[in-house]
């Protein structure tokens, strides 16, 4: 039996949000719906204009791989997070809250010095997400963030794809996909965002290397990776670089390769509040399923439901009493 269910590595955020204006982002020539890297000083300028306008909503340690490795933990699995953070008041912060989520790291008391990564995530009216990312020391993560025996004890190693952007990182992911394929670790990735897709392609081809055991991504990263008009061609041109698929796409629901067969998951209903995590947590949902034995397609209805919670509230992440609920009723009718 594995010690843990997950081994994620990925870019340590402290997330902050806000509910704002279509307005203000143009106002701030900011692409909506995208992530965007910036530095230090255009991130605080732009906190500061957000507080100043529309006040912070919530505030939590975060990144796309910690958010799905945080849902694993909260179904009730075990998750192991390779990060890094600066030994300055917001990386206590963010350490203290992993841990208290239950997730084990390689993170210590003595860190580096520092700044740690913020991401400030835009909600506008239509829940719609856009984010500004200030990676901070996290841009160091390295093969030293590494934790080979629990990588080595691990069901899956799941990859961040924004991890694309740092010469360290990729080296980091090379090591681990070998740790992982050396100890019979399953591999996952995901593509994490379009624009990933869009500006580091080279980059995610060398972090896919020969290829995954499941690879997560949206409808639009499929169709940009793989030149196709449609999910289903998308899926098609995948099956050449990952085993098993997952696209999402948004209310159209999900569309798996399961190994031997394309299974349409239907969308969970929604009243849409913020798009922020939804992603994220259809692959922590989905992947705890897995590490439970589920087929592919109950996974995917298990995860469309997960998913549909997170965007029908405002912040990525569910309170423990949620996923409680959310895995209850499902187990009780399916």
């Amino acid at each position: 039996m594995s010690r843990f269910d997950v081994y994620a590595i990925g870019n340590a955020l402290v997330d902050t949000e806000y509910r704002v204006t279509d307005e203000f982002l143009a106002r701030r020539g900011i692409a909506k719906g995208q992530m965007t890297l910036v530095e230090e000083d255009h991130q605080q300028d732009l906190i500061t204009a957000l507080d100043s306008e529309f006040g912070m909503e919530k505030r939590a340690s975060g990144g796309s791989a910690a958010n799905t490795i945080l849902a694993v933990a909260a179904f009730g699995g075990r998750s192991f997070y390779s990060c890094k953070v600066a030994s300055d008041g917001t990386g206590d912060f963010y350490v203290h809250d992993l841990h208290a989520a239950g997730v084990s790291s390689n993170l210590k008391p003595e860190r580096d010095a520092g700044t740690t990564g913020t991401c400030v995530v835009m909600v506008t009216p239509d829940a719609e997400r856009t984010m500004h990312t200030f990676l901070g020391i996290t841009a160091d993560v390295s093969v030293a963030e590494l934790v080979p025996d629990a990588l080595a004890s691990s069901g899956w190693l799941y990859i961040e794809g924004y991890l694309v952007s740092s010469d360290s990182a990729r080296a980091a992911v090379k090591e681990a996909r070998r740790q992982a394929r050396a100890a019979g670790v399953q591999i996952a990735m995901t593509f994490s965002d379009p624009a990933m897709v869009r500006f580091f392609k080279p980059g995610l081809a060398e972090m896919l290397d020969d290829g995954v055991d499941l690879l997560f991504c949206n409808e639009e990263e499929a169709c940009l990776w793989s030149g196709a008009l449609s999910a289903e061609a998308a899926l098609t041109s995948l099956r050449a670089i990952a085993t098993q698929i997952v696209i999402t796409r948004g209310k159209e629901g999900a569309l798996i390769w399961d190994g031997r067969q394309a299974i349409s998951v239907p969308a969970s209903p929604a009243t849409p509040v913020d798009s922020n995590g939804a992603g994220d947590m259809f692959a922590g949902a989905y992947l705890f399923g897995l590490s439970r034995d589920w087929s592919a397609e109950r996974a995917g209805v298990f995860a469309s439901r997960a998913a549909a919670a997170v965007v029908g509230q405002f912040g990525p992440r569910l309170s423990l009493d949620a996923h409680s609920a959310l895995l209850r009723d499902f187990n009780s009718h399916g």
